[in-house]
C-alpha cells in the first residue's frame, strides 16, 4: 500500500487536493483530524490538545489505509503537528517526533502558498505562510523525504500531483531486476 501525505501551511488546498486525488485514484483519504477536533472543542488549543490531535491523525490514517486500494492520501501529517507545537509552545512531544521518524510515506506533496488565503475561524496565520512553507521545506529536506513541491492553480496542482503519484505507482509495479550472473 502506497502512502502519500499532503503537507504545508494553512489554506494551501491540502483538503481539496486530497479529496481530488482519492477520487481520481478511486481510493481513500484520511481527513485532517485537527479540524474535527477543533470544531468540537473550540479553536483555542494546548500542547495536550495537539497530542490528542496527533493520535487522532494517526488513527485516521490507519482507517484510510485499511480501506484503500493501491494508494491512499493523508490530508496533513504529523509534521504539521510538530511545526505547530514548536511554533505555539516552543516544544513538541517526544513521541510525535519519534513517530515522525518511524512513519513512512512513499511520497510527500508540499503545497505552495500562491493560492489565495481563505479565512476560517480555525486558521491563524494568514501573513506567515511563506515562513511556514520554508520550515516544511527544511524539515522535509533534512529528513531526506521523497517529496515534491506542488504549486500553481488548483488544476495545475492536481495535474502535478497525479504526475508524481503515477510515477510512484509505475515504479511500484515495475518488476524487480533479475540478478546478473558474475
Amino acid at each position: 500500500m502506497l502512502r502519500v501525505a499532503l503537507t504545508g501551511p494553512e489554506s494551501t488546498g491540502k483538503t481539496t487536493l486530497s479529496r481530488q486525488l482519492a477520487e481520481h485514484y478511486q481510493t481513500t483519504w484520511a481527513p485532517e483530524y485537527a479540524r474535527e477536533y477543533l470544531e468540537k472543542h473550540g479553536p483555542a488549543y494546548t500542547l495536550e490538545d495537539l497530542e490528542h490531535i496527533a493520535r487522532g491523525q494517526v488513527a485516521a490514517e490507519e482507517a484510510a489505509a485499511a480501506q484503500a486500494r493501491r494508494v491512499f492520501f493523508c490530508d496533513t501529517d504529523l509534521l504539521v503537528i510538530k511545526v505547530w507545537a514548536e511554533h505555539a509552545f516552543g516544544q513538541c512531544p517526544e513521541w510525535v517526533k519519534h513517530r515522525i521518524q518511524q512513519q513512512h510515506y512513499d511520497l510527500v506533496l508540499l503545497l505552495g502558498i500562491e493560492i489565495p488565503w481563505e479565512a476560517d475561524p480555525l486558521r491563524e496565520h494568514p501573513n506567515h505562510r511563506q515562513y511556514f512553507y520554508s520550515i516544511y521545506h527544511t524539515e522535509l529536506s533534512s529528513q531526506m523525504s521523497n517529496f515534491a513541491e506542488i504549486s500553481g492553480s488548483p488544476q495545475e496542482r492536481l495535474e502535478q500531483a497525479c504526475f508524481y503519484v503515477d510515477a510512484l505507482l509505475a515504479e511500484k509495479n515495475r518488476p524487480a531486476p533479475l540478478p546478473t550472473a558474475v
